[in-house]
Protein backbone atom coordinates (compact mmCIF):
# COMPACT_ATOMS: atom_id res chain seq x y z
CA UNK A 1 0.00 0.00 0.00
CA UNK A 2 1.12 3.17 -0.91
CA UNK A 3 2.23 5.84 2.19
CA UNK A 4 3.86 9.12 2.72
CA UNK A 5 6.70 8.15 4.53
CA UNK A 6 7.87 10.00 7.82
CA UNK A 7 11.07 8.05 7.90
CA UNK A 8 11.48 9.17 11.75
CA UNK A 9 11.64 12.56 10.91
CA UNK A 10 9.94 15.19 12.72
CA UNK A 11 8.28 18.98 11.98
CA UNK A 12 7.14 21.75 13.84
CA UNK A 13 3.95 22.03 15.39
CA UNK A 14 4.35 25.72 15.63
CA UNK A 15 5.92 28.70 14.61
CA UNK A 16 8.98 29.59 15.75
CA UNK A 17 11.74 32.50 16.31
CA UNK A 18 15.17 33.02 17.64
CA UNK A 19 17.49 36.41 17.58
CA UNK A 20 21.19 36.46 18.51
CA UNK A 21 23.70 39.39 17.51
CA UNK A 22 26.80 38.35 16.43
CA UNK A 23 29.49 41.32 16.21
CA UNK A 24 27.28 44.05 15.67
CA UNK A 25 24.91 42.34 13.17
CA UNK A 26 21.72 41.21 14.25
CA UNK A 27 20.55 37.98 13.22
CA UNK A 28 16.82 36.65 13.43
CA UNK A 29 15.81 33.42 12.56
CA UNK A 30 12.08 32.33 11.65
CA UNK A 31 10.46 28.94 11.42
CA UNK A 32 7.47 27.40 10.49
CA UNK A 33 6.00 24.24 9.51
CA UNK A 34 5.33 24.09 5.97
CA UNK A 35 2.78 21.30 4.02
CA UNK A 36 3.75 22.06 -0.04
CA UNK A 37 6.73 24.74 -1.38
CA UNK A 38 4.43 26.91 -2.24
CA UNK A 39 3.25 27.35 1.35
CA UNK A 40 6.81 27.56 1.87
CA UNK A 41 7.90 30.44 -0.55
CA UNK A 42 4.35 32.46 1.31
CA UNK A 43 6.09 31.83 4.41
CA UNK A 44 9.27 33.26 3.35
CA UNK A 45 7.70 36.54 1.65
CA UNK A 46 5.24 36.94 4.72
CA UNK A 47 8.35 36.93 7.30
CA UNK A 48 11.14 38.71 4.97
CA UNK A 49 11.62 42.11 6.28
CA UNK A 50 12.13 44.75 3.42
CA UNK A 51 14.52 47.52 5.10
CA UNK A 52 16.88 43.90 6.15
CA UNK A 53 19.90 43.78 4.75
CA UNK A 54 19.60 39.73 3.65
CA UNK A 55 16.74 37.71 4.36
CA UNK A 56 18.44 34.31 3.79
CA UNK A 57 16.24 31.11 3.20
CA UNK A 58 15.44 27.40 2.99
CA UNK A 59 13.14 24.84 3.10
CA UNK A 60 12.76 20.68 3.15
CA UNK A 61 9.24 19.18 1.91
CA UNK A 62 9.77 15.77 1.26
CA UNK A 63 12.34 15.12 -1.85
CA UNK A 64 11.60 18.82 -2.65
CA UNK A 65 14.23 21.66 -1.23
CA UNK A 66 15.51 25.10 -2.30
CA UNK A 67 18.05 27.85 -0.67
CA UNK A 68 18.66 31.38 -1.64
CA UNK A 69 21.47 33.53 0.11
CA UNK A 70 19.90 36.62 -1.01
CA UNK A 71 23.15 38.58 -1.45
CA UNK A 72 25.78 36.91 0.52
CA UNK A 73 28.03 35.21 -1.04
CA UNK A 74 27.31 31.83 -2.74
CA UNK A 75 26.87 29.11 -0.49
CA UNK A 76 27.60 30.70 2.92
CA UNK A 77 23.75 31.43 3.60
CA UNK A 78 21.33 29.68 2.05
CA UNK A 79 22.70 26.10 2.12
CA UNK A 80 23.73 26.36 5.85
CA UNK A 81 20.21 26.68 6.85
CA UNK A 82 19.20 23.62 4.62
CA UNK A 83 21.88 21.63 5.89
CA UNK A 84 20.58 22.55 9.80
CA UNK A 85 16.90 21.57 8.67
CA UNK A 86 18.44 18.30 7.85
CA UNK A 87 20.99 17.55 10.23
CA UNK A 88 18.34 18.15 13.20
CA UNK A 89 16.28 15.83 10.57
CA UNK A 90 13.40 17.95 9.99
CA UNK A 91 10.81 17.65 7.14
CA UNK A 92 8.17 20.09 5.96
CA UNK A 93 9.76 23.19 7.22
CA UNK A 94 11.23 26.08 6.30
CA UNK A 95 13.00 28.74 7.67
CA UNK A 96 14.05 32.13 7.06
CA UNK A 97 17.22 33.90 8.87
CA UNK A 98 17.38 38.19 8.67
CA UNK A 99 20.27 39.81 8.85
CA UNK A 100 20.67 43.69 9.90
CA UNK A 101 24.78 44.52 9.00
CA UNK A 102 26.37 45.79 11.73
CA UNK A 103 29.17 47.23 10.07
CA UNK A 104 31.45 44.40 11.09
CA UNK A 105 32.21 41.55 7.87
CA UNK A 106 31.77 37.90 9.34
CA UNK A 107 33.75 36.80 6.80
CA UNK A 108 32.46 33.06 3.97
CA UNK A 109 33.31 31.04 7.72
CA UNK A 110 31.62 33.51 9.73
CA UNK A 111 28.94 34.08 7.46
CA UNK A 112 27.99 30.08 7.69
CA UNK A 113 28.29 29.70 11.33
CA UNK A 114 26.32 32.68 11.78
CA UNK A 115 23.31 31.66 9.68
CA UNK A 116 23.86 28.19 10.36
CA UNK A 117 24.00 28.84 14.16
CA UNK A 118 21.19 30.70 14.37
CA UNK A 119 18.63 28.61 12.32
CA UNK A 120 20.14 25.42 14.31
CA UNK A 121 19.46 27.48 17.80
CA UNK A 122 15.52 28.36 16.54
CA UNK A 123 15.01 24.83 15.30
CA UNK A 124 16.67 23.27 18.72
CA UNK A 125 14.44 25.50 21.09
CA UNK A 126 11.38 24.90 18.90
CA UNK A 127 8.02 22.60 19.87
CA UNK A 128 8.25 19.85 17.12
CA UNK A 129 6.48 16.36 16.18
CA UNK A 130 7.20 13.36 14.60
CA UNK A 131 5.69 12.79 11.22
CA UNK A 132 3.51 9.91 10.96
CA UNK A 133 3.78 7.78 7.70
CA UNK A 134 0.36 7.30 6.20
CA UNK A 135 -1.73 5.72 3.91
CA UNK A 136 -4.94 5.91 2.00
CA UNK A 137 -8.05 3.61 1.82
CA UNK A 138 -11.33 3.64 0.13
CA UNK A 139 -14.28 1.29 0.92
CA UNK A 140 -18.02 1.41 0.08
CA UNK A 141 -20.58 0.94 3.26
CA UNK A 142 -23.84 0.90 3.63
CA UNK A 143 -26.22 3.89 5.55
CA UNK A 144 -26.96 1.94 8.22
CA UNK A 145 -23.07 1.92 8.83
CA UNK A 146 -22.32 5.27 7.98
CA UNK A 147 -23.18 6.78 11.37
CA UNK A 148 -21.02 4.09 13.09
CA UNK A 149 -18.12 4.50 11.08
CA UNK A 150 -17.81 8.23 11.37
CA UNK A 151 -18.40 7.59 15.17
CA UNK A 152 -15.46 5.35 15.33
CA UNK A 153 -12.30 6.23 12.67
CA UNK A 154 -11.26 9.07 14.65
CA UNK A 155 -10.54 6.83 17.61
CA UNK A 156 -8.38 4.04 15.10
CA UNK A 157 -6.32 7.18 14.14
CA UNK A 158 -7.90 7.38 11.15
CA UNK A 159 -9.53 10.34 9.39
CA UNK A 160 -11.83 10.59 6.67
CA UNK A 161 -10.78 12.72 3.64
CA UNK A 162 -13.66 11.78 1.58
CA UNK A 163 -17.18 10.91 1.35
CA UNK A 164 -19.02 10.39 -2.19
CA UNK A 165 -22.91 8.71 -1.86
CA UNK A 166 -24.71 6.98 -4.14
CA UNK A 167 -28.20 4.85 -3.93
CA UNK A 168 -26.52 2.35 -1.86
CA UNK A 169 -24.83 4.64 0.62
CA UNK A 170 -20.86 5.96 0.60
CA UNK A 171 -17.36 5.50 -0.52
CA UNK A 172 -15.61 6.57 2.27
CA UNK A 173 -11.45 7.52 0.98
CA UNK A 174 -9.49 7.62 4.55
CA UNK A 175 -5.97 8.51 6.00
CA UNK A 176 -4.47 6.05 8.36
CA UNK A 177 -1.51 5.66 10.03
CA UNK A 178 0.65 2.89 8.11
CA UNK A 179 1.47 1.38 11.34
CA UNK A 180 -2.51 0.82 12.73
CA UNK A 181 -3.28 0.28 8.88
CA UNK A 182 -4.21 -3.51 8.85
CA UNK A 183 -5.69 -3.50 12.44
CA UNK A 184 -8.39 -0.30 10.99
CA UNK A 185 -9.00 -2.44 7.96
CA UNK A 186 -9.95 -5.73 10.24
CA UNK A 187 -11.81 -3.49 12.56
CA UNK A 188 -14.05 -1.71 9.89
CA UNK A 189 -14.34 -5.64 7.82
CA UNK A 190 -15.84 -6.41 12.21
CA UNK A 191 -18.00 -3.28 12.49
CA UNK A 192 -19.64 -3.61 8.82
CA UNK A 193 -20.03 -7.33 9.44
CA UNK A 194 -17.76 -7.88 6.43
CA UNK A 195 -19.56 -5.94 3.63
CA UNK A 196 -17.03 -3.37 3.62
CA UNK A 197 -13.60 -4.42 2.11
CA UNK A 198 -11.09 -1.46 2.37
CA UNK A 199 -8.30 -1.22 -0.22
CA UNK A 200 -5.57 1.00 -0.87
CA UNK A 201 -6.36 3.96 -3.02
CA UNK A 202 -4.27 3.19 -6.09
CA UNK A 203 -5.03 -0.22 -6.68
CA UNK A 204 -8.16 1.61 -8.67
CA UNK A 205 -11.11 1.94 -5.87
CA UNK A 206 -13.91 3.86 -7.45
Amino acid sequence: MGDAAGGGRVTLSEPARFEKEIRKSRFLARAAPCATPAEALDFVRAVSVADATHNCWAYRIGQDYRSDDDGEPGGTAGRPILQVIDGQGFDRVAVVVTRWFGGIKLGAGGLVRAYGGTAAECLRLAPRVPIVAMTRLAFHCGFSDLALLRARLPGMGAAIEEERFDAAGAVLVVAVPVAACDVVVARIVDLTRGQAVPRAVEDGFS
